[in-house]
């Protein structure tokens, strides 16, 4: 007997995934995760038993509810579905897949909906970041379609922004958790922050290729993904994470700019495959980059070109941010807030199906 769940499957940002209300899941964690697996197919390298795209990208989950987070509607919490292995990481977070969160409150009633647009305030239970949305609803339906575009998505859809708050430390505990801005490991210069995302960006001359490759080419490179990976462990080790059981902190390749407007071009990685285009996320990590001084940022960006607003050249076009600053009492520069404009679509709503002997729906706790 199988066991229907009720879910929209959504593409948000670059990602896709089905969207659940968390009261439609099992309440523990471990009986949760067994039906996330199942409901996706993992684990089998083409997911073929279940609704997951076989792919990073596609293999992951939005679950939503009330909010009793001051200054929030609702709480997001993300899930990462191993593909060939049967792991849920909730350790990370996906700025993409949050992109349809909004709409998908509006969609299943949690956030009422305003005209023309309505505002969701969302807690990210990942980072413990805050998000505000603001949702296309003339008439208060959710529009998806529109003239606004991204790169590394067809076609052009209704704009979703995001401004993202409280983005510092939701990790590894500060922006620069080691307490410098930039050091060596390995004899590569290197860069560990938590902002938004906890990352370790290295220039990609350091080891041995342009920053300009192909993903075909960069996930080739056995070489370059090993030594990629060591000092993604060691990055860390330091940061205080545990890298051998998450994807964190994610490593990023950095190099000078090719377009008249760019600011910086990045290769990032998921840890062990090349982003298709550039995670939101990561984003707000990269973008900050761009505009504390001191990083290895300051051997690439161009002599004059620090601005508030970011151009990131990725593997399929440019993905633009606008970050907001402070100054602390130190005089150091803050990144407290960067705003992010992405697009979603509905794909299919209903019920996603999994077998009665992994769980028979019952929702009590034990």
């Amino acid at each position: 007997m199988l066991t229907r769940i009720p879910c929209i499957l959504m593409r948000g940002g670059t990602s896709k995934g089905p969207y659940f209300v968390a009261s439609d899941l099992p309440p523990e964690r471990s009986l949760r995760d067994r039906v996330l697996l199942a409901a996706m197919g993992s684990p089998h390298a083409r997911q073929i038993d279940g609704i997951g795209g076989a792919e990073h990208l596609t293999s992951k989950v939005a679950i939503v509810s009330p909010s009793k987070h001051p200054g929030a509607d609702v709480d997001y919490l993300f899930a990462q579905v191993g593909i060939t292995e049967a792991v849920v990481d909730t350790t990370p977070n996906c700025g993409n897949i949050l992109t349809g969160v909004g709409p998908f409150a509006v969609e299943r009633g949690l956030v009422k909906a305003a005209h023309p647009t309505t505002r969701v305030r969302i807690h990210n239970v990942n980072t413990g970041a805050l998000v505000e949305a603001i949702v296309q609803t003339p008439n208060g339906i959710v529009e998806y379609e529109g003239t606004a575009s991204i790169d590394g998505v067809n076609g052009s859809a209704a704009p979703v922004g995001l401004m993202f708050r409280n983005i510092i430390g939701g990790s590894a505990g500060a922006m620069f958790p080691t307490g410098r801005p930039r050091e060596d490991i390995d004899g590569v210069p290197v860069t560990m922050m938590d902002v938004g995302h906890a990352m370790v960006f290295m220039p990609a001359a350091s080891l041995g290729v342009t920053g300009y490759e192909t993903k075909p080419e960069l996930d080739g490179n056995n070489d370059l993904l090993a030594r990629i990976e060591a000092i993604r462990l060691e990055a860390g080790r330091r940061m205080g994470l545990e890298p051998m059981k998450a994807l964190l902190p994610l490593p990023t390749l950095i190099a000078p700019p090719r377009r008249d407007n760019g600011t910086v071009t990045a290769r990032n990685f998921l840890p062990h495959t090349l982003h298709s285009a550039h995670g939101v996320t990561q984003t707000i990590c990269t973008s900050s980059a761009c505009v504390v001084p001191g990083t290895i940022f300051d051997d690439v960006l161009r002599p004059g070109s620090r601005s508030s607003h970011v151009v990131i050249e990725h593997v399929s076009g440019v993905i633009e941010a606008d970050v907001e600053t402070e100054r602390d009492s130190d005089g150091q520069v803050r990144p407290i807030g960067v705003a992010v404009d992405r697009t979603c679509r509905k794909l299919f709503e209903g019920f996603v199906l999994v077998p009665g002997s992994v769980w028979d729906g019952r929702l009590e706790k034990k």
